[in-house]
């Protein structure tokens, strides 16, 4: 069975074992630098366009939203007129079945994939190979992943937690297991590993009857799904297969091609730092004699319409999964992807993945925390998602539910102290008497503050008091 995220522990806890690995930090460091480097270079290029381009972007986005009952039956609309088939899936459970049903109906048991972050977020490639259908991811990153049997730790680049030497291994030791084997006298250099993964994929491209995709955008009013990326493995799966199933969150949906128009613009720049994807496939249901002869949309809930009920949160949903915000982010820097024990790792997975499941484990209660509030995430992010407000607003949840009596209690001190004039003087005052007992690390609840941070001086006397001396309340 593959890798799945079941099992790894709440964000502290996997964090405070992933800083240890200093190979880790030093993938990771070299990896977002050289990203987000090359990101700054062509966003620079473009001046004040940048921001009009990512107003843009967020409005389109925000619109669509508001409207998305209306632009999903228009997708429906458009992608059978085309000669598709939409299929809906409320949920993870409901999006396997149909898949699965689907390539039972090929008569096919292989099918090759290109990247999709919708098809790992339901655990595609577990249920087909429950099914005894095996799914082979045609991605680099994600070939290497699948090879090692490990789990994605970026959204742009999952082996980005992998040097050069581990892939080398992985490479030797796995692909005959799976096709054909790697040349064995393979060396590490990036170009004759990317040549035995060429030549391992090859003869899957031309075998294999079904593929499986996700999108980065369909268009509603023509139906026109958009796949960007940088290899061209993916147009591979796109257009030699008999038969194309592709799973996409309902939030995919842009109105026109000349909404399109501006997120050609952000994504490549945001994601791999380039003023275009090397590879841009649009296809538009299916065509005779040209690609594949059967299409069919899967179009995924699994939580989205809840996050619609969020008028704080649903702005995560504008997401246009560049990972602009993990290269930028100095957690995910330091801790990697695995650390977040989720599909969507970084900042946008710490605002996502909670409320996509509901606030249901305590993996998700943590998320929310696994972020410094920098901004950082907010200053790159292509359609102006306002992380740190999202996480604030999670954080607010979080302590609202079940538990957390002793923050319950401070706040609730807190709130008394400060709305009642008597109280907070009572209380600054005796503060100020007790000042020269006040330890440096504070005990219990308080003490997780305390534990990086220093405990203020407090004055002899407050403010108010000092201000009351003074006269100053008269005057």
């Amino acid at each position: 069975m593959s890798a799945t995220f079941l099992g790894i522990p709440p964000f502290p806890e996997a964090a405070h074992t992933a800083v240890e690995d200093s190979q880790l930090r030093h993938n990771l460091r070299k990896a977002t630098h050289t990203i987000r480097d090359k990101r700054g270079q062509v966003v620079d290029e473009l001046g004040d366009d940048w921001s009009a381009l990512r107003s843009e972007g967020a409005a389109i986005k925000e619109h669509t939203l508001r409207h998305l009952d209306h632009y999903l039956e228009q997708v429906e609309d458009s992608v059978q007129r085309a000669g598709g088939t939409v299929h809906w899936a409320s949920d993870a459970a409901e999006a396997n079945e149909i898949v699965t049903r689907l390539v039972h109906e090929t008569g096919q048991s292989d099918v090759v994939k290109v990247k999709s972050m919708a098809t790992q977020e339901i655990e595609l490639n577990q249920a087909l190979e429950r099914a005894g259908i095996t799914a082979y991811e045609t991605d680099l990153a994600e070939l290497i992943v699948q090879l090692g049997d490990d789990l994605p730790s970026h959204i742009l680049v999952p082996a980005i937690h992998l040097g050069r030497a581990q892939i080398r291994e992985i490479f030797l030791q796995q692909m005959a297991e799976w096709g054909v084997p790697a040349p064995p006298g393979l060396t590490d250099d990036p170009r004759a590993l990317a040549e035995a993964a060429r030549v391992h994929l090859r003869e899957r491209f031309l075998s294999t009857r079904t593929a499986i995709s996700g999108a980065n955008f369909v268009v509603a009013d023509s139906g026109t799904l958009v796949v960007l990326e940088s290899e061209g493995n993916g147009r591979m799966c796109l257009t030699l297969p008999e038969t194309l199933i592709s799973v996409v969150g309902i939030e995919k949906i842009v109105p026109t091609f000349d909404d399109l128009e501006v997120f050609m613009q952000l994504l490549p720049r945001s994601s791999t730092g380039e003023r275009m994807n090397p590879y841009t496939s649009m296809w538009t249901g299916i065509t005779p004699g040209d690609g594949p002869q059967e299409f069919h949309l899967v179009l995924l809930d699994n939580g989205r319409t809840d996050v619609l009920g969020d008028t704080v949160g649903r702005q995560a949903l504008r997401c246009i999964r560049c990972s602009a915000c993990l290269n930028a982010c100095p957690v995910y820097e330091r801790a990697g992807g695995h650390a977040y024990g989720s599909v969507y790792p970084g900042p946008i997975g710490a605002i996502l993945t909670p409320q996509l499941q509901g606030m249901s484990s305590e993996v998700d209660k943590a998320l929310p925390y696994a972020s410094s509030l920098c901004g950082a995430c907010y200053e790159v992010c292509p359609v102006a998602i306002d992380i740190p407000e999202v996480l604030v607003h999670l954080r607010e949840q979080v302590a609202e539910g079940p538990g957390h009596t002793g923050e319950k209690a401070m706040m609730a001190g807190a709130e008394a102290a400060l709305s009642s004039p008597a109280t907070l003087d009572a209380a600054q005052r005796a503060a100020s008497l007790a000042r020269g007992a006040v330890p440096q690390h504070l005990p219990g609840l308080a003490g997780n503050w305390t534990d990086t941070r220093s405990v203020p001086e407090i004055p002899e006397e407050s403010f108010r008091r000092w201000w009351k001396k003074r006269g100053g309340e008269r005057s």
